[in-house]
């Protein structure tokens, strides 16, 4: 045997019942323990308790409410993204026929420039024309007087008669059909 079962043996009580007064004492302990922690811990730790809990909701609730704000900006985000592409792609889409509108405009005014010079240019070789027509009527006549002058023998000077002359001898040339010039 041990030691303390020898000790326990000799006194004849048991060691696992308690003496009367140790009750009485336990008792009166557990009683104004429970009284203090009942009446004086018991509310603080529900107060304490609710306070968290009401924390946690308003963090829960404002982070509901932050939540809901990042959404709704995202939404106007993306709807201010979308309406900055749509008013980009219109922009685009002006610029496109604006330079369109441009190009055909700057065709159309090198097309009238040409034309304009196209026409000057044959009011130019029409005039060049007339005016070496005109000189080359007036060399044959002084020629045609000068060979008529010596045909006949007589001077064909007067200027009206030459003019008659040359001009009646041209209308005569313009007259002929091509195959006989």
């Amino acid at each position: 045997m041990t030691l303390a079962a020898t000790f326990l043996a000799a006194e004849g009580e048991s060691p696992l019942i308690p003496h009367a007064y140790e009750l009485v004492v336990g008792s009166f302990a557990f009683l104004v323990v429970f009284l203090v922690v009942g009446k004086i811990l018991t509310p603080r730790i529900q107060k304490t308790l609710a306070e968290r809990t009401e924390a946690i909701e308003g963090g829960i609730k404002k982070a509901e409410d932050a939540q809901a704000e990042a959404q709704r900006t995202l939404e106007q985000y993306r709807a201010q993204l979308a309406e900055a592409r749509q008013e980009a792609a219109r922009l685009r889409e002006e610029a496109r026929e604006q330079g369109a509108a441009i190009k055909a405009e700057l065709r159309e005014e090198a097309q009238a420039e040409a034309r304009r010079i196209i026409e000057a240019a044959h009011a130019q070789i029409e005039a060049d024309r007339q005016q070496a027509f005109t000189q080359l009527r007036g060399e044959i006549g002084r020629l045609s007087t000068e060979l008529a002058s010596r045909i006949v023998g007589e001077s064909l000077e007067d200027e009206a008669r030459q003019r008659r002359i040359v001009d009646r001898f041209l209308e005569e040339l313009e007259g002929r059909p091509e195959a006989v010039r």
